[in-house]
């Protein structure tokens, strides 16, 4: 026994054994009460213990002589057969042979009357080595026999077994403990999650006033108190202010150590808890655990105004009823739980079909049923294909975005197997709390892939939670005693109102369990889409090459006869001095047709070839790269200027030199010739994976890696237009504007920035400009230049340490 408190003060027992007769106005902490080894028992019964092997009394209560006619100094060394008698000594030792009688007293024999004094029933455990034997005045009269408590256990066993909910079946708990006992009030307390604990249900005498509703502060019951509940199924105090009795010696003289009286029945009570009792003007309490799977749910609480007599009988009947009650709580709860856990499942099934229907999870949030019409919430959201879809009360998309980016931090969120965040109080923990309280205080949220990053979450919003104190929870305990500090108990029960905020109401295990198995319902679509994804690749793959092999040898074998009708119109307009104006205006359009079909099969000759070749990847300087497709597009420092902008040099990377190059020309292009600036401004230039900077429009995939962009300040084109511009032939202004063109280059720099494993989009407004971001991250990703410009316009200021704008002429 250690003899310190838990913040190393000295006990006033010091290492000897502790007695609540002589010390229990000594404590300053709950916890420093040994509650297990009191060493004084109740007064209305004795306590003998003795050593098992022979049964000797070892130990003695003060009171023997008032109960068994000798005191403990005549009794202490002498076998028990002195006070039960020889044929109940033998009882004894036949009890202690079939059974260990470790844990709850059992009863043994009633000791018959003597002297006047009432009889004693005896009920006996073991405690280590030793025998404890409690005596106390029987209650088993001829109008009260075992009999009537089977009857009565029994048939409150089936009106329990009959409630249907969780509260009833607590209320009816109560019931059916008060009409065993009889006693002026019965309560079921259930403990929260913070150790406080709640009036749940209650039965009692019509002019006491209620405490249903009522919550009573962790200190009221404190820790010992609750982890002794744990190994006891009853707990009687007949006379809460009744005095006390020691044990003589407090120590076993054969282990050295004071009695663990856990399973008494006489164990005296902390002086703390008698008065707590009194100052609830509690005369009398009996008191059973709720327990669930080991763990302390709540308790049966019971209160008389009065002292009263609780016989072993009516004890025993509490003490089943207590732990049937247990039993079958548990299964109301799961029946609860039950109805609400297949709820959820049909209306998660029903969203898991729609989405796999519609192949896209957007479903889950813009259909009926959606998130809302299965997990209780106030709102819900989905991130998926780089964007929010909400349903109900949310915070804005900027907020969202902030709330997604937090959590993608969290550890939570790193398991492979389980990466759910839960809270009922995101004050708590989130530093952007007070802008979404009202709606987001509960936050519920799973991740759905990894990968893509797509997330649900769900919402409660701020419950104003109103608390119905019973008295002031947060009164000092500490009070000037006879030897110095010492805890009491508070005095005031009058109803305190106490608001809190910030919080939500909690998620319940069975919508956590349900978010987990939507999540592993929707990967199942995932995979199974993208299975169906790879099937349709491997055939769109095979239709492609077949494609591009048809449109090679088509646009190959179709240019040999049209340049044979572009000879013979040639030839026809030279030779045909006859022919009158009209047919010469025929024959110079058949002329200018072939000329642009020849254009047409050119330009899909190139597009099969480049589906077609080999890729050569090699150490490619980007700066070089712009510098030649400047070249190629005939930029040059006579006639109309431009102003190219590089922000700064541009990285190395492994690709195909030649293709890259092609990229880059027709962007480049393009800006300049849609464009109606008397200058035209274009930026070349690129943001690597997580450096700030705007990423409009961007993939997913693309996030990943280094991001390409050629911006201009040209005509713009229309959202509605973003991706027609990819179509093959696909012109969006007249054939000879802008100076004309078949409107393949854009469908070429696809398919090469595809084939380096790339995207490309764009972000554009018209009459503004349009910026194409395109990505390259095959074979693998950037590495930094060497140092040497190919632009040789372009020049580093050792001023400001950036990239000055350069004008150039174009052609």
């Amino acid at each position: 026994m250690s003899d310190t408190s838990a913040d190393n003060t000295p006990l006033p027992w010091g290492s000897g054994p502790y007695s609540i007769r002589r010390h229990g106005t000594t404590l300053t902490t709950c916890d420093s009460e040994p509650v297990q080894t009191p060493g004084c028992i109740q007064a209305h019964g004795a306590l003998l213990v003795a050593r098992i092997d022979d049964l000797t009394i070892l130990q003695a209560s003060e009171n023997t002589g008032q109960h068994l006619g000798e005191p403990p100094e005549q009794l202490l060394g002498q076998p028990v057969a002195r006070v039960v008698g020889a044929t109940n000594a033998a009882c004894l030792r036949a009890m202690l042979e079939r059974e260990p009688l470790v844990g709850s007293a059992r009863y043994a024999f009633t000791l018959p009357a003597r002297d006047g004094a009432s009889p004693l029933d005896v009920c006996v455990h073991t405690v280590e080595d030793a025998l404890v034997l409690e005596f106390e005045r029987t209650g088993r009269a001829a109008n009260h026999v075992d009999g009537d408590f089977f009857m009565l256990v029994t048939s409150a066993v089936n009106r329990l077994q009959a409630a249907d909910g969780l509260r009833e079946f607590c209320q009816r708990v109560a019931d059916e403990v008060r009409r065993i006992t009889g006693l002026d009030r019965v309560m079921v307390y259930r403990f929260h999650a913070d150790n406080h604990g709640e009036v749940f249900a209650e039965n009692k005498r019509d002019d006491l006033p209620p405490w249903l509703g009522l919550h009573y502060p962790e200190s009221d019951i404190p820790r010992p108190a609750r982890e002794i509940y744990k190994r006891l199924w009853i707990r009687p105090l007949p006379n809460a202010a009744g005095p006390l009795v020691e044990l003589v010696p407090l120590a076993n003289p054969d282990s050295g150590r004071p009695l663990n009286m856990t399973h008494c029945a006489l164990r005296g009570a902390s002086g703390m808890y008698t008065e707590y009792l009194a100052n609830m003007r509690v005369a009398a309490s009996l008191t059973m655990p709720i327990l669930v799977d080991g763990e302390l749910w709540g308790l049966i609480a019971c209160h008389h105004l009065v002292a009263v007599h609780f016989p072993h009988q009516v004890r025993a009947a509490c003490e089943l009823l207590a732990q049937v009650a247990s039993l079958q709580l548990k299964s109301a709860e799961r029946n609860e739980q039950l109805a609400y856990r297949l709820k959820l499942e049909r209306v998660h099934q029903q969203l898991v079909a729609l989405a796999a229907q519609e192949g896209d999870l957007m479903a889950l949030s813009d259909r009926h049923p959606s998130l809302l019409d299965g997990i209780d919430a106030g709102g819900a959201a989905l991130y998926h294909l780089d964007r929010w879809c909400c349903v109900g009360r949310t915070p804005s998309v900027a907020q969202l975005d902030a709330l997604a980016a937090w959590l993608d931090k969290r550890p939570e969120f790193a398991s492979t197997t389980r990466p759910l965040f839960v809270t009922d109080s995101l004050a708590r923990e989130y530093p952007a709390r007070t802008e979404i309280a009202e709606m987001a205080s509960g936050v519920l949220a799973v991740r759905v892939s990894h990968r893509r990053r797509d997330l649900i979450l769900w919402f409660r919003p701020e419950t104003l939670q109103t608390i119905n104190w019973a008295g002031y929870p947060h009164d000092k305990l500490l009070v000037a005693g006879p030897h110095g500090s010492r805890l009491t108990p508070r005095h005031s029960f009058d109803l305190f109102v106490e608001s809190v905020r910030a919080r939500s109401l909690p998620w319940s295990s069975v919508e956590v369990d349900a978010a987990l198995r939507l999540r592993f319902l929707l990967m199942e679509v995932v995979i199974a889409r993208a299975e169906r994804l790879a099937e349709l690749n491997v055939d769109l793959t095979s239709s492609n090459e077949e494609l591009d092999a048809f449109a090679y040898v088509a646009s190959h074998d179709l240019k040999e006869p049209l340049r044979g009708i572009n000879r013979y119109a040639h030839q026809l307009l030279e030779s045909a001095q006859a022919l009158d104006t009209e047919n010469r205006q025929h024959v110079d359009s058949l002329m200018r047709l072939t000329v642009r079909m020849d254009s047409l099969l050119d330009s899909l000759l190139h597009f099969s070839r480049v589906g077609r070749t080999t890729l050569e990847f090699e150490t490619v300087d980007l700066n070089e790269v712009v510098a030649e497709a400047l070249e190629m597009i005939g930029v040059r420092r006579t006639e109309n200027t431009c102003s190219i902008e590089l922000p700064r040099r541009l990285p190395t990377i492994d690709s195909d030199h030649v293709r890259v190059r092609e990229i880059f020309s027709n962007l480049l292009s393009n800006a300049l010739k849609y464009n109606r600036q008397a200058c035209p401004r274009i930026e070349v230039g690129y943001l690597a994976p997580g450096e700030p900077g705007a990423r409009p429009n961007a993939p997913a995939e693309a996030q990943e890696h280094t991001i390409y962009y050629v911006r201009d300040d040209g005509i713009g084109i229309e959202r509605r237009h973003f991706d027609q511009i990819y179509r093959m032939f696909k012109r969006l202004h007249g054939r000879d504007a802008f100076g004309g063109g078949v409107g393949a280059g854009l469908t070429i720099v696809q398919k090469l920035v595809h084939r380096h494993g790339g995207h490309i989009w764009l972000d554009s407004s018209e009459g503004v400009g349009s910026t194409f971001y395109f990505t390259l991250p095959f074979p693998n990703e950037v590495r930094q230049g060497d140092g040497r410009d190919a632009l040789r316009e372009i020049k580093l200021d050792d001023q400001l340490h950036v990239l000055p704008i350069v004008v150039l002429s174009a052609r």
